[in-house]
C-alpha cells in the first residue's frame, strides 16, 4: 500500500466531509493540495485526545469529526470522558485480526474474550478480529473470576484476550482451586489496555506455558501496534501512520527519541488526522529480525502526556476528579490514588473534609465508582490543607 497516496486521499476526504478537520486546516492556513504525503502531515496542528470530550460537547455527538452519515455506522460506544467512539461497518473494522494472527490465533482456537462488551469498544474489537480469523469466542467480559476459570477448564479454552492483570488474577484463582499449570488448557494470550511487566510475562510463559503477546491501540483509533514472535517492539498496524512528536510543538522527532505517539488514521469513517494519543514511546530504527512483519516498530509504552491515567483498561481524567469534588460541597479537595496490589489495580479516594459523615463518604465512594466505571476500593479522610499542591490523580504503580 502506498501510504503517501492514502494520506492524500484521506486528507482530501476529511476536508470535504469533516467540518472540524476543515476548520483546523483553515485556521492553520493549509489546504489539502499542500499535503502530498506523510512528510507533509507535520504541517497540520495536533488534535489532542484530551480535547475530544470538549469538542464533542460543543458539537455533538462527534465534534464535527465524523465523515459519513450516522446511519452508516454499526455501533456507537461511550468511553470515559465521556467520549463517543463511532464504529463503521465491516468485518474487522478495528483491524485487530492482524495482531491476533501475529500472536498465533486462528481457526480451531477457542478464546475467552475478557474485555467489556458494555459501552466501551474493546470487547467488540477483539470479538470481530477473532471471528475474522475463524476462532470461536466465549464472550465472558470482565469479573466472575471463579466462573471464568470453570469455563476455561471445562471447555478446554486455548486462548485468552484481556488485560495482563486480569489474566494474572484468573491464574491466581486457578492455583487456589488446585489446577496444575501443566494441565491448564490456555496456550496463548494477547493482552492490552495496560503495560505488561516483564515479571508477569515470565510468570505466564514459564510457569503456566501461556505464550503471551501485547497489542497497543485506543478506543478512538483501534489497533496501532502489536508484537510478533520476537516480542521486541510493536509493529505498526495497517491503515495508520504513526509519528513520534514533541508533545508541546507537535514537531516529529527522530527515531530513538521519546515523544508523544501521534496517529493519522487512514479511515474514511472517522479520519482522525494527527491525533495525539497522550502516550509516550519511541520508534526503533533497526528492522525486526522476524522478517515477516516489515513495518516500523514502537518501543512500547513509556509513560503519559498530561493527567489522564489508565486503570483496568479505562481512563480516569483529572477533570473528572475535579468535577466529582464539585458535586459535594463538603469536599475541600479530592485526590484519586492508583496503586497495585499483586496483579490488581486499586483505587483510593483521599478527601480533605471537616466532619463528613460515614453516609456522605459512602455516597462519594459510590458516585466515584459510577463516574469512573471502576470499583473504588477505599476512601480516606484528611484534614484541610493536607492535599495542598497535590495533583488530582496520583499513579503509584510500578511496571517492573
Amino acid at each position: 500500500m502506498d501510504l503517501d497516496s492514502r494520506v492524500r486521499e484521506v486528507v482530501a476526504w476529511a476536508w470535504e466531509r469533516s467540518p472540524a478537520f476543515r476548520r483546523r486546516m483553515e485556521e492553520a492556513g493549509i489546504a489539502p493540495a499542500q499535503i502530498w504525503g506523510i512528510q507533509d502531515l507535520a504541517r497540520i496542528p495536533l488534535l489532542k485526545k484530551g480535547e475530544l470530550a470538549a469538542l464533542q460537547a460543543q458539537d455533538p455527538p462527534f465534534g464535527g469529526l465524523l465523515a459519513v452519515d450516522m446511519g452508516e455506522l454499526a455501533r456507537i460506544f461511550v468511553s470515559p470522558g465521556p467520549i463517543f467512539d463511532p464504529q463503521g461497518a465491516g468485518k474487522d473494522y478495528w483491524r485487530r485480526a492482524q495482531a491476533l494472527e501475529a500472536a498465533g490465533f486462528g481457526p480451531g482456537d477457542l478464546v475467552v474474550n475478557t474485555f467489556s462488551y458494555h459501552l466501551t469498544p474493546a470487547g467488540f474489537m477483539y470479538d470481530a478480529g477473532l471471528r475474522a480469523l475463524g476462532a470461536v469466542v466465549v464472550p465472558t467480559g470482565v469479573g466472575n473470576r471463579e466462573l471464568q476459570v470453570e469455563v476455561i477448564t471445562r471447555l478446554g479454552v486455548t486462548g485468552f484476550v484481556g488485560t495482563p492483570s486480569f489474566l494474572g488474577a484468573l491464574l491466581e484463582v486457578a492455583r487456589e482451586k488446585g489446577f496444575d499449570p501443566e494441565g491448564f488448557p490456555v496456550e496463548r494470550a494477547l493482552v492490552s489496555a495496560e503495560p505488561l511487566p516483564p515479571s508477569l510475562r515470565t510468570m505466564f510463559q514459564e510457569e503456566w506455558g501461556i505464550d503471551t503477546y501485547q497489542c497497543y491501540g485506543t478506543a478512538d483509533v483501534g489497533t496501532i501496534g502489536f508484537e510478533c514472535s520476537r516480542k521486541d517492539g510493536l509493529h505498526l498496524a495497517r491503515d495508520v501512520v504513526v509519528q513520534i512528536c514533541d508533545p508541546a510543538t507537535g514537531e516529529p522527532l527522530s527515531p530513538g527519541e521519546v515523544g508523544e505517539v501521534v496517529v493519522t488514521l487512514l479511515n474514511e469513517v472517522y479520519p482522525l488526522i494527527r491525533f495525539g494519543t497522550g502516550d509516550l514511546s519511541k520508534l526503533l530504527e533497526e528492522p525486526c529480525p522476524c522478517g515477516r512483519w516489515t513495518s516500523p516498530r514502537l518501543a512500547g509504552f513509556m509513560g503519559r502526556v498530561g493527567d489522564a491515567v489508565k486503570v483496568r483498561g479505562l481512563f480516569i481524567h483529572g477533570h473528572q476528579v475535579k468535577a466529582l469534588a464539585g458535586e459535594f460541597p463538603w469536599v475541600k479537595k479530592l485526590q484519586v490514588v492508583v496503586d497495585r496490589e499483586g496483579v490488581r489495580d486499586s483505587l483510593t479516594l483521599l478527601v480533605e473534609t471537616e466532619g463528613a459523615s460515614p453516609g456522605e463518604l459512602e455516597t462519594l465512594k459510590r458516585r466515584a465508582s459510577e463516574l469512573f466505571r471502576l470499583k473504588v476500593d477505599a476512601i480516606d479522610t484528611l484534614a484541610p490543607g493536607e492535599l495542598e499542591g497535590a495533583k488530582p490523580l496520583e499513579d503509584r504503580r510500578r511496571w517492573d
